[in-house]
């Protein structure tokens, strides 16, 4: 088994696939999309709209110690996280997945994530985002709440009270998926109590949003 969210231990990444005919614009005349310059069209470009910091103070933790490596996510990358690469990566193809970035923030048992990841489309973003929320919840056995009003409409939060060290919850964790135009935000924090978990997530969760283009 591969972990979408390692350390955190996650469950393989399976994908809805593929997305319906037609799907790959909103054609809505929802006003203007976001300037093409203000969008990233690289791996660099989108590191730099990753936070650097997080409100628990925890450190980064560097790329290169985890395994597989945090940093830079390429297509083929994430596709590996499932259990048949191949049909994976057919499906994120199909979805319309550019590029994406991961960063740890970890000290004892406390541990934070972000997960930025790019699509062509708002669409594509939105059904990755919640491909990610239902493998989680259904691995972890938490419930999602889909209306948490401490986040922003259209994101999912899932908190998980108990440790879970079979798992790789060494505490209280909490979760948050959110679609933001063409881009899909998934933020985990593991913590010493659920209330900090949940405002950990929070704040990231919000704080990753604000430094998207739009």
């Amino acid at each position: 088994m591969t972990d979408r969210l390692a350390p955190l231990a996650a469950a393989a990444l399976v994908l809805l696939g593929p997305l319906c005919s037609g799907c790959a614009s909103d054609g809505g005349g929802n006003g203007p999309a976001a300037p093409a310059a203000a969008l990233p069209s690289s791996a660099a470009e989108l590191e730099e709209l990753v936070v650097d910091d997080v409100p628990s103070g925890l450190p980064q933790v560097p790329d290169d110690e985890l395994d597989p490596p945090a940093g830079e996510k390429t297509v083929d990358d994430v596709a590996h996280y499932g259990e048949d690469a191949a049909e994976q990566r057919a499906v994120l193809t199909d979805y319309g997945y550019l590029r994406g970035w991961e960063r740890f923030w970890r000290s004892g048992n406390g541990l934070t994530t972000v997960f930025l990841d790019q699509f062509r489309e708002p669409p594509g973003a939105a059904t990755y985002a919640e491909d990610l929320a239902r493998n989680d919840a259904e691995h972890y056995g938490g419930e999602l709440d889909r209306d948490p009003g401490d986040l922003p409409d259209g994101c999912v939060l899932m908190v998980r009270d108990e440790p879970a060290p079979e798992q790789g919850l060494s505490g209280p964790a909490a979760f948050a998926w959110c679609a933001a135009d063409s881009f899909t935000v998934a933020v985990a924090a593991v913590a010493d109590t659920p209330a900090d978990a949940r405002a950990e997530v929070t704040a990231v969760t919000g704080d990753q949003l604000e430094q998207l283009p739009g």
